[in-house]
């Protein structure tokens, strides 16, 4: 899978809720993936209020990739 198909999915929680979208990836010097990183999704005024909309999913909290979507359990 392509990075670029990565970044077209949402990132749901095991809840159905939207998280966010990729981002960015961080890569370990081996070359391995070791996360995600994500923009939240956010509504309405509180989007005008956050700093930092940025945060990271590790790659363990992946619980499965799908056509759509992104699984992820509480980060």
């Amino acid at each position: 899978m392509r990075l670029s198909e990565l970044q077209h999915k949402d990132i749901v929680d095991l809840n159905g809720n939207k998280i966010g979208n990729i981002i960015d990836v961080k890569i370990d010097e081996t070359g391995r993936l070791v996360s995600l990183i994500v923009e939240q999704s956010l509504k309405g005024m509180f989007k005008f209020n956050m700093k930092n909309s940025e945060f990271e999913i590790t790659w363990d909290k992946i619980e499965k990739i799908g056509v759509d979507v992104i699984l992820v359990r509480q980060i």
